[in-house]
């Protein structure tokens, strides 16, 4: 049984996130929290609580003993991204790209 927590449109790169993702997969929760406590990353902020939310998720819903949770799925894809612009020398005008993400952690039990 897996217990999932998303988070959509998160101002951030995907890019960015998917490092701290890479991070996490696989680790138990207290690992998972103590590596993203001491990760000076932007991306550890939201990931943090939605890894709250997932263990919270699993408690609640789910009756799972949250010593032996572990963090089984976590995915960061791409969300609308937000089209602005700068004007630039001789009349020019350049495009700047915000982008979101859309983040989804699952946790679950080890057997």
């Amino acid at each position: 049984m897996e217990a999932l927590a998303h988070v959509k449109y998160v101002r951030m790169s995907p890019r960015k996130v998917k490092l701290v993702c890479d991070m996490i997969r696989g680790k138990d929760v207290a690992t998972a929290t103590a590596l993203m406590m001491q990760t000076p990353k932007a991306a550890c902020e939201p990931m943090m609580k939605l890894l709250k939310s997932a263990v919270a998720n699993a408690e609640h819903n789910n009756g799972m003993n949250v010593e032996n949770l572990y963090v089984s799925t976590v995915m960061a894809n791409p969300g609308p991204t937000l089209k602005r612009g700068m004007p630039r020398a001789k009349g020019s005008y350049n495009r700047i790209l915000k982008r979101t993400t859309h983040i989804t952690l699952g946790v679950s039990e080890k057997a």
